[in-house]
């Protein structure tokens, strides 16, 4: 099978972790969580963990240099790939063609996971949960049987700060200021292929699939 490095771009809520996670099950790629990879290397107290968390811990963002430093060093590893959360900027772009440059490894494609702004809001702020027990809700696909009261205990349900309206504009006009950019970039470049992220799960799988050669052939000799 050809090989498989892509780039998930996406403004958060549009699905690419989903995608990634279904992408990883058919293909047996490596899905790079940028956040996932950051809170493990935070967990197992590595060099370059202890590095982000001290900057964290400063209420400082983790500059680019570390954030592809993480990256490069788990890409050291694998020859097939989806980047979900990596690259954000230019600049990290720019350094992610270099890093696969000196491994004759270019990129494949870039999928961009394409959403309305409303319904990325509506998505993020689907999150309900009962403070008491734990229990969540999705207002969405699990939503509790009375607007914002759980189902067993009859009292009300919580948002955490980060499924807050106020939080998820916040992300929303972050991705817009910086990953957004990379879309004219990576079109530039002849990589981006444009992916109906307000389509249903089923349906924006079966558009990944008919976009990455490797898929369409695994789908050809099923």
């Amino acid at each position: 099978m050809s090989e498989i490095r892509v780039v998930f771009l996406g403004a958060p809520g549009a699905g690419k972790g989903t995608q990634a996670t279904l992408l990883r099950q058919q293909a047996s790629v490596t899905h790079f969580s940028t956040g996932d990879v950051l809170r493990r290397h935070r967990i197992e107290k590595t060099p370059l963990g202890l590095q982000a968390e001290a900057c964290m811990d400063r209420g400082e963002l983790v500059p680019d240099a570390l954030i592809i430093a993480l990256v490069e060093a788990e890409l050291a590893t694998t020859s097939m790939f989806v980047l979900d959360g990596f690259p954000r900027t230019l600049s990290q772009a720019e350094a992610l063609d270099t890093m696969l440059a000196t491994r004759c490894m270019p990129l494949t494609g870039v999928l961009f996971f394409d959403a309305p702004r409303d319904l990325l809001l509506r998505r993020l702020t689907a999150r309900w949960v009962n403070p008491r027990t734990g229990r969540i809700y999705n207002t969405i696909t699990d939503p509790p049987r009375a607007a914002g009261i759980d189902d067993d205990d009859g009292l009300p349900l919580e948002q955490r700060v980060d499924d807050t309206l106020e939080t998820a504009t916040r992300r929303l006009d972050v991705y817009e200021q910086q990953t957004a950019p990379l879309i004219a970039y990576y079109t530039q470049r002849g990589l981006l292929t444009r992916i109906n992220a307000a389509a249903d799960i089923e349906d924006v799988a079966a558009q990944v699939r008919a976009t990455i050669p490797a898929l369409q052939r695994m789908e050809t000799h099923r």
